[in-house]
């Protein structure tokens, strides 16, 4: 190999996947072994950590993917997907309109909360009481915002989703799959946040999955990065469904509603 073609290899070299004629290798392991051995969560995971987890782990990821696929054309990733795949572009434009729309507000809570949660455990574990920890951390995030990611949900008084991946994590932590810690973390912060309420602010979909995430050991930007992958599911079954429907140009609104005119600027 030249010199030039060496320094091309190197500039893309990758620990990922190897791939040469009759040969395709992802993370040292050759697809064809992988193929009716690994189930996509357990691939997902071998690709972005270059290990395999044991059948609970992959078990508790997926569970994790699963609640988070879909939650309904509100959300403004389907709707924009739906929108989108009205205009004469195909499935792949319509579904990367919907990912461009995951964002800080909708689509990075669980990266958030993963990130509170873990401030929480670091303090517990150089010696703060957990209630204090959890008091800490919540209180230094409420300078900046309103609103506690992982909390709270704006159409569920208690989110369906949460108590089936709650309970799949305190299995999992009773049994040594994972530590307990951000679970304990998490139910901590539930518990300040309902101190004196008669109106409680369980935890949402976004702190449950987080909870997931991060005793699975994944770093914040990977949750909001698994977060994408399954609502991707939604997004692509909400494009295909308005692609069958033959509608052109779908907007926001029903035709026959206008929007209101803004008062005259003096």
């Amino acid at each position: 190999m030249d010199t030039g073609t060496t320094s091309v290899a190197d500039w893309w070299a990758t620990g990922i996947c190897r791939m040469e004629p009759g040969v395709v290798e992802l993370r040292g392991i050759p697809v064809q072994e992988l193929i009716g051995s690994h189930g996509f969560v357990a691939t997902i995971w071998l690709m972005v950590r270059g290990t395999s987890p044991s059948p609970r782990e992959a078990a508790l990821l997926e569970a994790a993917m699963v609640a988070s696929v879909d939650h309904g054309p509100q959300a403004p990733s389907i709707a924009i997907a739906r929108m989108t795949a009205t205009c004469g572009v195909g499935l792949n434009n319509a579904m990367a309109s919907g990912v461009n729309a995951l964002g800080d507000s909708h689509g990075g809570a669980g990266q958030q909360c993963v990130e509170v949660l873990s401030a929480i455990v670091e303090r517990e574990a150089a010696g703060d009481r957990l209630e204090a920890a959890a008091e800490a951390v919540v209180t230094e995030f409420r300078k900046h915002s309103r609103y506690l990611p992982g909390f709270g949900h704006r159409f569920h008084p208690r989110d369906p989703r949460r108590d089936p991946l709650l309970g799949l994590v305190d299995e999992a932590a009773a049994d040594g799959v994972v530590a307990g810690n951000h679970l304990r973390a998490a139910r901590a912060v539930e518990e300040l946040l309902n101190r004196g309420r008669t109106k409680p602010i369980p935890m949402n979909i976004d702190g449950a999955t987080a909870v997931i995430y991060a005793e699975l050991g994944f770093p914040p930007p990977l949750a909001r990065g698994l977060f994408v992958l399954s609502r991707s599911v939604g997004i692509l079954a909400h494009a295909w469904e308005e692609t069958t429907q033959g509608r052109r140009n779908k907007g926001p609104m029903p035709t026959s509603i206008l929007p209101a005119a803004l008062p005259a600027q003096v």
